[in-house]
């Protein structure tokens, strides 16, 4: 597919976890919008991720990118400024390596972007059981997107199933009634390159822990809204712990928050470009 024809760019976080962002790739090999390429951003991963890659782009009909920087610790804000800036299309989907996309995924994106909003999704959790369970068959098939088969496979019932629904009426009522605000989720968002690129990317001071969110909050200060798309598409997250987490970083990244919202910021200084915001005049 050449380049001109590419409308939408997939941004794929990934840090050494071949096996689960192999079942992610088979996944958007099954999606209904084909006018995409993907990007893995890569957080210092090894050379398996790296083989892992150059076979898939032999199964696979679009094209995989591979941005990589050197591993230093939790460093998810800095390789996904790097994936913005390498970005050709005009519009950007970003996506964790640990979740399946159903095959309407791209094409719900693509039909309800809109000038002047980003698009904040959801995703639906998986114990571990049900995702090692998770093969190339169940994704091709679709049977890992629906209910009965996560039930039988380890799933237990709830409200959240209704995120897999895909009847489009009951999932407009489900995305006007829910309680959640809508923001930037690095599992399921999208918005226009140009307006990321606006209030300078990711603030590269924040390690794990709401670094997306944030990125969302200067979007929305910067006049652009969000619309909530939470229950219109899905996909599966495959479980794994989470050794990156801590509260020191949990704390700073509040703290960079919180000023975010009171001083209404636009711009961040830690971001693409280093410092000030330039003169746009």
């Amino acid at each position: 597919m050449f380049m001109d024809n590419l409308k939408i760019t997939v941004i794929i976080s990934t840090y050494n976890s071949e096996q689960w962002l192999e079942k992610v790739l088979h996944g958007y090999n099954q999606q209904q919008y084909k006018n995409f390429e993907v990007i893995v951003a890569d957080d210092g991963s090894g050379q398996k991720t790296k083989d892992l890659l150059n076979r898939m782009q032999q199964e696979v009909f679009y094209t995989i990118r591979h941005v990589w920087q050197e591993d230093d610790g939790f460093q998810k804000s800095k390789i996904l400024n790097k994936a913005v800036v390498a970005c050709q299309t005009p519009y950007i989907v970003m996506s964790d390596g640990d979740c399946i996309p159903r095959p309407d995924f791209l094409k719900v994106h693509n039909e309800l972007k809109q000038a002047g909003y980003f698009l904040s999704g959801g995703y639906f959790k998986l114990p571990m059981d049900t995702s090692k369970k998770i093969s190339k068959k169940e994704i091709v098939s679709g049977e890992c997107f629906k209910v009965n088969w996560l039930i039988n496979n380890g799933v237990k019932r709830s409200f959240k199933l209704n995120k897999l629904t895909k009847n489009s009426l009951k999932a407009k009522l489900l995305n006007l009634l829910t309680p959640t605000t809508p923001s930037w989720n690095g599992n399921n968002s999208s918005g226009w390159k140009q307006d990321i690129l606006a209030v300078n990317g990711f603030d590269e001071r924040m390690q794990y822990g709401g670094q997306d969110r944030e990125l969302g909050e200067r979007m929305i200060n910067n006049g652009i809204k969000p619309k909530q798309i939470r229950y219109s598409t899905t996909s599966v997250h495959l479980d794994h712990s989470r050794g990156y987490k801590n509260q020191e970083t949990l704390l700073r990244n509040k703290n960079i928050r919180n000023q975010t919202k009171s001083n209404k910021s636009t711009w961040t200084q830690y971001g693409i470009i280093k410092g000030e915001q330039k003169n746009k005049g």
